[in-house]
């Protein structure tokens, strides 16, 4: 999880709540965590549930997923996440969405001291005249359209500063409380 994209969602509800509370009506909370137990938490089936229809959302808690607690206006939320979506720098193992080529000019801006780390992660640069270049060539090819990145890759992206993935927070499923006892689910998509 990337948890300062995380920070700043749980920043935008926590604003939201002071807001809120003046007037005494919402709570919002986050739950990013082991999913096993947050599956328990809620109930794993109808016995165990700790409101109706809970166990449908416990079933959906599986990989990279959270849980937002909040009291406000369904419309506010699904338009918050729907307006979410940041760059953000590409995994190994995630496909690339195009070519990404670095020129002498950006090896350029980096330090001597940089040399051994670039070489270890396949960029082939040498020292002239106490700068930083590329051996034999004015450009490399970090990446080509389609490929898997690997771990090497992904790292070269970041050093040059090339944002290739997406930040997006999808909303898989809504319960909402009708009374003490009793829940709504519903699936979202």
């Amino acid at each position: 999880m990337r948890s300062n994209k995380f920070k700043a969602i749980r920043l935008h509800f926590r604003d939201e709540d002071e807001v809120a509370s003046i007037a005494q009506e919402s709570q919002s909370r986050i739950l990013l965590g082991k999913n096993k137990l947050l599956q328990i938490a809620l109930g794993r089936n109808e016995e165990e549930e700790y409101s109706t229809n809970l166990r449908k959302v416990a079933k959906l808690t599986t990989g990279s997923v959270g849980l937002l607690f909040t009291s406000l206006p369904e419309n506010d939320v699904e338009a918050y996440f729907e307006s979410l979506a940041e760059e953000d720098f590409a995994r190994a193992g995630s496909v690339s969405p195009r070519r990404v080529v670095v020129t002498n000019e950006e090896v350029l801006n980096h330090p001597v001291s940089m040399v051994e780390q670039f070489r270890k992660l396949g960029l082939p640069v040498e020292v002239q005249n106490g700068s930083v270049v590329l051996i034999g060539k004015s450009d490399h090819t970090i990446c080509k359209e389609g490929e898997t990145l690997s771990a090497e890759a992904c790292k070269l992206l970041v050093h040059f500063g090339y944002q290739l993935a997406e930040f997006k927070v999808k909303l898989v499923c809504r319960w909402s409380r009708q009374d003490a006892t009793d829940g709504e689910f519903e699936m979202l998509e």
